[in-house]
C-alpha cells in the first residue's frame, strides 16, 4: 500500500516504481505474483482547497471561484484515473499483463465529505470505476447504502471538466502542487505522531 498520495506528479512516480520493480523480477525470473494498492487522499484536497477559494473570494467576489468549492478533490482523483488507465492499460504495462502481472489499484481513502454542506455521498458516487478500491467509514457506508447513486464508471467521468477546475485554481492563484506538498508535509507529521504514540505507549 503506498499511501499518502495527493499529487499527481508523485503518483506517476508511484506507478514507475510498480512497474519498474515488477519489470525487474520478470527479468530475473521471479514470481510476478505482486499486488499493490495506490492510495489517493481525496476528501483532504477540497478541505486544503476551499478556505483558499474563499480567502480570494473575499477580496475579489467572483461566482466562478465560488462554483470551484468542493470540485478540486474530484478533480484530482479523475485525473489521477486517467494517468491510472494510460499507464496501466497501454502498451508500457501489456508485456507485464501478459506475463501474469496484477495491475495496481488506486485506492480512495478519506472519502467521508468533510463539508456538512456537500453531500455526505458525495465522493463515493463521483469516483466509482473498474479496479478502484474505496475505503469508507461506516458512516459514509451507511449514508451510501441508504441513498448512494450507481450512475456507471463515474470516475471517467467529465475530463476536460477536472482539467478545467485545475487551471481554474491556478489563474486564481492556486497551486494545487503547494497544495499537494503541504497536504504530504502534514500527513506525513500526523501518521509520524501517530506512531510515536503507539510506540509510546507499547
Amino acid at each position: 500500500n503506498v499511501t499518502l498520495i495527493f499529487a499527481l506528479s508523485a503518483y506517476e512516480k508511484v506507478i514507475a516504481a510498480y512497474i519498474g520493480g515488477l519489470q525487474r523480477r520478470d527479468a530475473a525470473g521471479q514470481s510476478l505474483d505482486v499486488h499493490s494498492v495506490a492510495s489517493f487522499f481525496v476528501s483532504r484536497v477540497d478541505t486544503a482547497v476551499d478556505p483558499l477559494l474563499d480567502d480570494r473570494f473575499t477580496s475579489l467576489p467572483d461566482p466562478a471561484l465560488e462554483s470551484l468549492h468542493g470540485g478540486a478533490a474530484i478533480a484530482n482523483a479523475r485525473l489521477a484515473y486517467a494517468t491510472f488507465e494510460r499507464r496501466f492499460r497501454g502498451e508500457e504495462f501489456a508485456a507485464l499483463r501478459e506475463a501474469g502481472a496484477s495491475l495496481q489499484r488506486p485506492l480512495w481513502a478519506s472519502t467521508s465529505a468533510k463539508n456538512p454542506k456537500y453531500r455526505d455521498v458525495l465522493y463515493a458516487e463521483a469516483l466509482i470505476g473498474p479496479d478502484t478500491v474505496d475505503t469508507m467509514p461506516p458512516s459514509t457506508i451507511e449514508a451510501f447504502r441508504d441513498h448512494g447513486v450507481v450512475r456507471g464508471d463515474t470516475v471517467r467521468e467529465d475530463l476536460d471538466g477536472a482539467r478545467h477546475v485545475f487551471r481554474a485554481l491556478e489563474s486564481a492563484g492556486i497551486s494545487m502542487e503547494k497544495v499537494t506538498e503541504g497536504l504530504l508535509v502534514a500527513g506525513l507529521a500526523s501518521f509520524a505522531a501517530s506512531y510515536d504514540h503507539l510506540i509510546a505507549r507499547i
